[in-house]
Formats: structure tokens, C-alpha cells, sequence
């Protein structure tokens, strides 16, 4: 039997450590015994930009902002919809993530960091939301495990209603914010509509082939 090789550790600030493992060719980022990402697992990551993308439409020059590398497949899905002339600023507070990118899971990777679109910020995606006005056309956050903070405690600021406010001011019009979650949690469904958010809540399935369990994503619209 093949035994998984731990390959990294890493300290998120405020927060847990995270544990970078390697099972024959599968790559996963443990947190104690939550695996939050796996190779083998990806469809809602996915998801979340393919459909984010599809919502925003036809936008001369759009503008992404994703909060969260993780493991790429969101960026790389993004990458592959958008046009030459589009950007994608890519938020990422924890630097082994990236440094994992480019070192060990650099084939997952595939480059995708090193695209012209792409401008690579190692942050906390709160603070960028906060400081923009009417920048992105579309907002795609995947920073925990969804509104229930698992990670880092800090990340809740994003799911409140003042987060939800600066996300909102942060989107272009007709801009749509994508918030990617573990599982459902209705009261978050009221904090959107609550903050005059027309919202289209999304089962997505985990793996790509519509197999295992769901995942939901949030696209919000500005009422």
C-alpha cells in the first residue's frame, strides 16, 4: 500500500496549520483531519469561475478578483474562459501556498501563475475588497471552508454584513460576487438578501464527473 508523503507544513497567520500531503500521484491540503483540497476533487472549483463568468457575460476588459489560491483550479478555469485583454488578481495570504505551486504541485500548476492576465498579490483579501470601488466585474471567494470559518477566524469579516457591504461597493456594475462554500448555510442566504443581493444559490458536485457530495456556491448580484 502506497503511504501519503507529508511534503509541507505552513502556519496560517491568525490561524491553522496546514499540512501539504502527496498519495501517488494525487496531491491534498490537510488541515488536522479536514482535507480542505484535493487533486482528486475539483469540479466546484471549477465551477465557481466557470459559472461566475458565465453571469457576468460579455464585459469588455473584465476584471477578476479571486480570493484564494488553493490548489489553481479555479484560476486555471478562469484563465481558459477569459479573453487576451482580460485581467485576474489573484489573492493569496498564506506564501507556502504559492511557494507549493511552483515547487512540488508545479505540473497541477501548469503555469497558470505565470500568465500576463495574472497579478499575483500575497495578502489578506479583505483589506484589497475594502480599499476597491466598482473594480471587478466579478468577486470569487473560496478563503475557508465557506461562511463557518475553519481556517483562520479573521476570514469571518468577509461573510458579515459590513464584508458583504464593501463587497458590493468593490463590483462593477452588473458585477456578480461568488462566495464557495462546504455545504449550505441559510442563514448566510438571508446576510446576501439581507444586504440587497439578488441571490442564486448552486449545488455543485465536488468531483468533476458530478460524483460525490455537494458543494454550494453563492452568486450574488447588486439588487
Amino acid at each position: 500500500m502506497i503511504q501519503r508523503e507529508l511534503l509541507g507544513t505552513a502556519q496560517v497567520p491568525g490561524g491553522e496549520l496546514l499540512e501539504l500531503y502527496r498519495h501517488d500521484r494525487d496531491f491534498m491540503i490537510v488541515l488536522g483531519h479536514n482535507e480542505l483540497m484535493s487533486t482528486r476533487k475539483w469540479g466546484s472549483e471549477e465551477a465557481l469561475a466557470v459559472q461566475a463568468i458565465e453571469r457576468i457575460g460579455a464585459v469588455r476588459q473584465p476584471h477578476l478578483l479571486i480570493g484564494g489560491y488553493g490548489m489553481g483550479f479555479t484560476l486555471r478555469a478562469a484563465l481558459k474562459l477569459l479573453p487576451a485583454d482580460g485581467r485576474v488578481t489573484v489573492v493569496e495570504l498564506v506564501p507556502e501556498i504559492i511557494e507549493w505551486a511552483r515547487g512540488p504541485m508545479a505540473e497541477v500548476a501548469a503555469g497558470c501563475l505565470d500568465d500576463p492576465r495574472v497579478n499575483l498579490v500575497q495578502a489578506d483579501v479583505a483589506p484589497i475588497i475594502a480599499g476597491s470601488e466598482g473594480e471587478y466585474d466579478a468577486i470569487l471567494l473560496d478563503v475557508d471552508n465557506g461562511p463557518d470559518g475553519l481556517v483562520r477566524a479573521d476570514n469571518d469579516v468577509i461573510y458579515t454584513s459590513s464584508g458583504l457591504r464593501a463587497a458590493k461597493a468593490a463590483l462593477a456594475p452588473c458585477g456578480v460576487l461568488a462566495i464557495w462554500s462546504a455545504g449550505p448555510d441559510p442563514a448566510f442566504t438571508r446576510r446576501l438578501q439581507k444586504a440587497r443581493f439578488d441571490v442564486d444559490e448552486v449545488k455543485v458536485a465536488a468531483r468533476s464527473n458530478g460524483k460525490g457530495a455537494k458543494h454550494v456556491i453563492w452568486f450574488a448580484r447588486a439588487a
